[in-house]
């Protein structure tokens, strides 16, 4: 098919497609990738930045790119191609005129960031943060806080740089012997405040005694780090402040992450493209202090926790007691297992959400949703 569609040539690791000179048999088509990929990359002389983290992998990838592509040649992941296979791809796209690429890494076991910096071979680091997820691969959060850290040791054994939040102590710590840039609220680079949370982000920081003003289409509080980690990477590379103000302000957020959506009738917070319990609560946290006048929670599992997750799900329940919250729906098997111990509506699939939904709309509302990406719960949209 791919041959019929044009491409040159095929690289395969099955004999029975073999169709001649316009194949290439290997061994393993996945090791052929990523050994290309490799190759490629020695022979590269752009700066290479590498990302992981538990949340806001993407947005900080999204807005250092855009930040970065003011005033230079950049090349990053698209979408979240942040895998074994999405990481070699993005390494190929780099050409002789790139001068920055920005590498989301992902994993959900111990090894995989390894693996993907032996491939990426970043100069630079960032970690976002290190909390509760793929608990189902990586056994418990020492195994999260060994694989993400990773990162950090290649960049130690290489002489890397790394970007680190001043503000997470779990992170200067393990960042300890490397050069490092730090960013907060209040770091050597500059200094910033939150102007405003309420409908979206806006922060003013301040540069060598120049106050920028910066409103952004983001939501919640918790997006300042992004922020701040986009800041920080543009002064390091020598774009001007009103440039880095500007790309901030103009990212859009997509793909259902913390977007801000109005319908007829609604106006909706739609989170639900990933969630584990720090982002769970973060959301959350951040949905009560914007201070709805008509509040309406739809709140789907988190995966990938192991044997964490119904403890992590009671978790958040027992935070939505806190919260003073009363119209909420849960949906997923893990929330519906504690139906018998709260007075929210709760659902076992989504099926029987839209069903409710379709029969008991809601109406001049403020609505988060929240969970993740295999809950689906963009497809209530349509309900809203």
């Amino acid at each position: 098919e791919a041959l019929d569609k044009g491409a040159a040539l095929a690289v395969i690791d099955q004999e029975e497609y073999d169709r001649g000179d316009s194949c290439f048999l290997v061994d393993d088509t996945l090791e052929t990738l990523q050994e290309l990929a490799r190759l490629h990359r020695s022979k590269i002389n752009a700066r290479v930045i590498g990302i992981t983290g538990t949340n806001g992998k993407t947005t900080t990838k999204e807005l250092i790119s855009s930040v970065l592509s003011k005033e230079k040649q950049v090349v990053f992941t698209q979408g979240n191609l942040n895998n074994h296979i999405g990481v070699p791809l993005t390494i190929l796209n780099i050409t002789s005129d790139t001068e920055i690429a920005v590498v989301e890494m992902g994993a959900n076991h111990i090894g995989e960031i390894d693996l993907l910096c032996s491939i990426a071979q970043p100069h630079l680091g960032i970690i976002t943060n290190i909390g509760k997820a793929h608990l189902e691969g990586f056994g418990s959060i020492d195994g999260v806080i060994k694989a993400k850290s990773e990162l950090y040791h290649f960049l130690k054994t290489n002489h890397g740089v790394a970007f680190v939040n001043n503000e997470d102590q779990l992170l200067m710590n393990l960042s300890e012997g490397i050069e490092r840039i730090t960013y907060g609220f209040t770091s050597e680079q500059f200094t910033s405040a939150i102007e405003q949370i309420k409908p979206f982000l806006s922060l003013r920081w301040i540069h060598k005694e120049q106050a920028y003003l910066c409103p952004t289409n983001l939501v919640g509080r918790y997006n300042a780090d992004n922020i701040h980690t986009a800041i920080a990477t543009g002064i390091y590379f020598g774009i001007s402040p009103d440039n880095i103000n500007k790309a901030i302000s103009d990212y859009q957020p997509d793909n259902n992450r913390s977007q801000l959506v109005n319908t007829e009738t609604n106006l909706i917070i739609m989170d639900a493209y990933n969630a584990n319990p720090v982002s769970m609560t973060n959301a959350i946290e951040n949905f009560m202090e914007f201070q709805p006048e008509n509040p309406w929670l739809i709140l789907g599992d988190m995966f990938e926790l192991g044997e964490a997750s119904l403890t992590e799900h009671q978790k958040i329940i027992e935070l939505l007691k806190k919260s003073g919250f009363k119209n909420i729906i849960l949906v997923g098997k893990d929330f519906h297992t504690f139906f018998k111990t709260h007075p929210y509506i709760s659902f076992a699939a989504l099926p029987d959400a839209e069903a409710h939904l379709a029969v008991n709309p809601i109406r001049n509302a403020q609505i988060l949703i929240k969970g993740s990406r295999g809950m689906q719960l963009e497809k209530l949209l349509k309900l809203m």
